[in-house]
Parts: structure tokens; sequence; C-alpha cells
């Protein structure tokens, strides 16, 4: 087998050459711009994925390619032995963000690192029972998985890390009772203000806040994954703004980088004082390189792109809502879950790639979107029509198939 071999057919040698985590993909992308990628056969697909919420700014920005060449001409890896200035300003700038003079930053390469980390802050509070919800999603490591309230991904490798505890998303009331058998034993309350792998569900209106009532009262750590909502995803920097809650410790990845692999705890208060010196740490996290591109994202995500990102998700809302076979779209900013009327939205994505859109489907009757916030008017205009398309040959199929 050749490199150009693998080159030209990348989809057919996957098997031969990858272990089998994610199944064969059907085509293999090779190049892109804003939202918009090609395959090896020069087809065009309007992603509306985003390599699952991750490219924010899409392909090719050209502010995170100048980022990124500098950096690494310069200085790519020093490890934490050593500063750079891009890790500095970087934690510097998403301390402001949180709004605290407390706050401190750490940094990793992923959601489940950052959401590990944040897992471990609560063990050297002393207390030794963590909860977290029903459906969430925090990562694949044994210590993330631990926190995922998800059985079916959890059970083959059981026994995880004890002391975690699931309670109903978005039940104040059980949480509640739930912290009150034994007020003095928890450690932290985990939660995501959106839960994207399970279908892109939104905390109900005032969870957060009782949430972060109940932790005032008792001394918990409100911790918040802000892991596919951060970063402007919502039409806020931080999800958890609409809400009006401060939250202890807060989890990022995916968004931040641009593309690149990072992640990021940040804790403010007793929480930000937490780790010391031989407690935590990761060779890669911190890196100048990826953190030049994290703070190109910044530069870019202002108050006016944040805005425009809540006037953009609305308007691909209420396109959605008004297509054939769908009941009905939730979430916030350029997070939505199309909820369909039949579960035909695997059968949907498949359709997508050959209307030319990428799509994703968390759940059998829901499509998740989480497009390059650089999107454009025109792409939504054009992807919500392919979208149609889509569906009505996975409803055809389903019609025919029945």
């Amino acid at each position: 087998m050749t490199d150009s071999t693998l080159q030209r057919s990348a989809p057919r040698q996957w098997d031969d050459v990858l272990m089998n985590t994610y199944g064969a993909p059907p085509l293999e992308l090779v190049s892109g711009r804003g939202a918009r990628v090609k395959d090896a056969e020069g087809a065009e697909y309007i992603d509306l994925l985003a390599g699952i919420a991750v490219n924010a700014l899409g392909h090719g920005h050209p502010a995170v390619v100048e980022a990124v060449s500098s950096q690494v001409a310069q200085l790519g890896h020093v490890s934490n032995l050593f500063a750079s200035q891009p890790v500095v300003r970087l934690a510097g700038r998403l301390k402001a963000k949180l709004g605290d003079a407390t706050a401190r930053a750490f940094f990793c390469n992923s959601g489940a690192e950052a959401n590990e980390a944040a897992f471990k802050l609560a063990r050297l509070t002393g207390r030794r029972r963590v909860l977290a919800a029903h459906h969430g999603f925090h990562g694949r490591t044994l210590g993330s998985l631990a926190l995922t309230g998800q059985p079916a991904k959890r059970a083959v490798f059981e026994p995880l890390t004890p002391g975690v505890e699931f309670y109903p998303y978005g039940d104040a009331d059980y949480l509640r009772a739930l912290v009150e058998m034994d007020p003095s034993s928890v450690a932290a309350i985990f939660l995501e203000p959106i839960q994207g792998e399970t279908g892109v569900v939104p905390a109900p209106e005032g969870f957060l806040r009782a949430v972060r009532d109940l932790c005032d009262e008792h001394g918990i750590l409100m911790v918040v994954d802000e892991v596919q909502t951060g970063v402007g995803r919502t039409g806020r920097f931080f999800a958890h703004e609409h809400d009006g809650v401060a939250p202890d410790v807060v989890t990022m990845a995916k968004g931040l980088g641009a593309g690149l692999p990072i992640g990021a705890v940040i804790a403010r208060g007793a929480a930000a004082q937490l780790f010391g010196p031989g407690s935590h740490g990761t060779t890669f996290g911190g890196n100048p390189v990826v953190c030049a591109a994290a703070n190109a994202v910044l530069d870019v995500v202002d108050d006016a792109f944040l805005a425009e990102v809540a006037r953009k998700g609305g308007e691909l809302a209420r396109e959605l809502g008004e297509l054939r076979g769908v009941k009905s779209v939730r979430g916030r900013g350029l997070m939505l879950g199309v909820v369909l009327d039949a579960p035909v939205a695997k059968q949907a994505v498949a359709a997508g790639l050959t209307h030319g859109v990428i799509l994703n489907a968390p759940a059998d009757h829901v499509l998740r979107l989480t497009p390059p916030l650089v999107i454009t008017d025109e792409d939504i205009a054009e992807a919500t029509r392919r979208i149609a398309q889509a569906l009505g040959d996975a409803l055809g199929h389903a019609a025919a198939a029945n």
C-alpha cells in the first residue's frame, strides 16, 4: 500500500489502518473555506456540523492561519517548564470573560481532559460525592466517563471512578433532595447549559439559578461544562450568561481552538487555588501554537460577532421550523436541535450528503446543527433548502418501507 493509494481512497482504506472506534467514514474531506468543504471527488458541502462545534470560525479563516503560521515559525512547543506569551495572554483573556479577579486557568488538550481536571478539583475539596445529570456527556476518559450519564457508554468499562451520583437534568427539586441527604459530603454539581450529545436539550428556565443557589447554600462547587456551548455558540460567550449565574468552575474546548486541540478549565474563588505544583499537569497543555489560534478566535468573537450569531441562529431556527417533517426546533444561537415527526434523523444525515449538506443525528428523532459561527445568510438559505430535500428523501424511504 502506497501513500498515494491512501490519499486517493482514504475511506476505503480506513479499516486497514485505523482501530474501529468510529466505523469507516462515508467520504474524505480535503479542503474548506468558511462554512463549505470539498471532498476528494470535488463535491462541495455546506458544513452544519463544524467538526462537532469545533470550527467556530469555519475553515481556513485568515486570522487563524496567520496566527498559527506565525507562531509555529517562531516557537512551537516549550512544555509547562517554561512560560510563553500566547498562553499567558489567553489565560488573562478568559479570566476577563469570566469576570472575576480571582479566576485562574488551566490548559489541556480536549473537553474530556478539561472535565477530568475539574473532577480532580472537586476531589481536592476533601468531599467525595459528585452529582452529574442523567443523559449528560462529559467525555470518554475513565474519569470524565464516570461523570457521563449515559449507561450504554459506561457499562463495558465499569467499575469507573466511584462517588458519582446522577440526577434528572432540569429537576431542581430532585437535585436538592439528593444534596440534602448529606450536604457536607457533596463536592460538586456538574451540568451542561445545553445537553448536546443527547439531542440539544436546553436546561429549563431557572434551573441554573436553582443550582447556583443550592451550591451557595452548602458550599458546593458549581461546575458548568461549556465544551460545546462556549465561545459564542449560543450568542453569548458563555451559555451560562443567559441565566445570569457565575459558576465556580467552567470547562471549555471545541470552538476555543478553531480546529486545533485545546481544553481549558477556568476556576474562581477558592476553587482557583485547589491545584498546587504536582497535583495535575499535561505536557501539551498551553502549547503556544494552539494558544495563538485561540487568541485569534477571541480577536474575532466580539460583541458584534455574538449579536450576529444570535441573529443568524434565530433565522436558521425559523426557516427550519417551517420544513415538512419538522416538529420543533430547540437550542440557542447556532446550536440547534431539529426535532422530527418521525425517527428518520440518521436517514436524513445520509441523504444530506447526497444533497450537499453535512448534518448530525444524536438521536433518531433529532438532527443536531452546530455550523461555523461565520456561516453566511446565503449559506443558511441554501442549507435549509438542501435539508428540506434530505428530509423529503428520508421520509419517502420510510413511507415506502412501511
